[in-house]
């Protein structure tokens, strides 16, 4: 059995306003840095666009559509938005080897795993962020590329934050603001868009079942906000 603490579970309803998720993590980060306890928050932020370390001003289409904030994760810009699911994750990395490239391996597997167990084959691409899934275009033999879920993350003092995105049912018309994650190529999509139904709740349990099978950590009890 694992010895270790629980990682403590935390789902907000409504609407989360992005700056207050900002103060929320950098509160929690330095509190895990003083050996408080480690955090899974799972939010659904009101339309916006976020801009990471990497993002080019070029990508940025309409910056008059939604409020458009800086993010300190890494990455470039992407949509947040209802209906999408959106997964802070605030974990001490120094106790668990110090490897960043294999935090994110986890990261993207929790989504793959999750995915799986609805039926959506999500998967990695080299050379691309996130999880995207294969897509059968209608009388058109090449298969498409869409994305389903972001990544992004910012480490300090080795706590991580911000974190993982998942597609849900969001209003896909959302992303033409922007060029998601400076990728033009590719399109992106959702759960719904793929005929996949699930509640936000049921994703959460997915969510919660799969974390402890990837990253091998038992969650406390979920708690919600009212």
């Amino acid at each position: 059995m694992n010895s270790e603490p629980p990682v403590e579970w935390h789902v907000s309803q409504g609407l989360t306003d992005y700056p207050e998720a900002l103060k929320t993590m950098e509160c929690r980060v330095a509190d895990i840095v003083d050996g408080g306890p480690e955090l899974v928050w799972l939010v659904e932020h009101p339309p916006l666009y976020t801009a990471g370390t990497s993002s080019q001003p070029s990508d940025l289409l309409d910056g008059n559509r939604f409020p458009v904030f800086t993010a300190g994760r890494g990455g470039e810009y992407t949509y947040h938005g209802p209906g999408q699911r959106v997964c802070y994750v605030m974990m001490d990395l120094d106790h668990r080897g110090r490897d960043i490239r294999r935090y994110v391996r986890d990261l993207e597997e929790w989504v793959i795993v999750t995915l799986r167990e609805l039926g959506v084959p999500g998967d990695r691409r080299e050379g691309r962020v996130g999880i995207w899934v294969d897509r059968n275009v209608e009388r058109d033999p090449v298969v498409r590329e869409d994305k389903i879920a972001a990544i992004g993350v910012r480490v300090r003092r080795w706590v991580s934050f911000h974190g993982i995105s998942i597609n849900v049912e969001p209003n896909l018309a959302h992303y033409e603001g922007i060029v998601p994650c400076g990728i033009s190529e590719f399109g992106v999509t959702s759960l719904k868009d793929l005929g996949v139904t699930v509640s936000m709740t049921e994703l959460d349990d997915l969510l919660r079942n799969s974390f402890e099978t990837v990253f091998g950590r038992d969650t406390s009890v979920p708690s919600d906000d009212s």
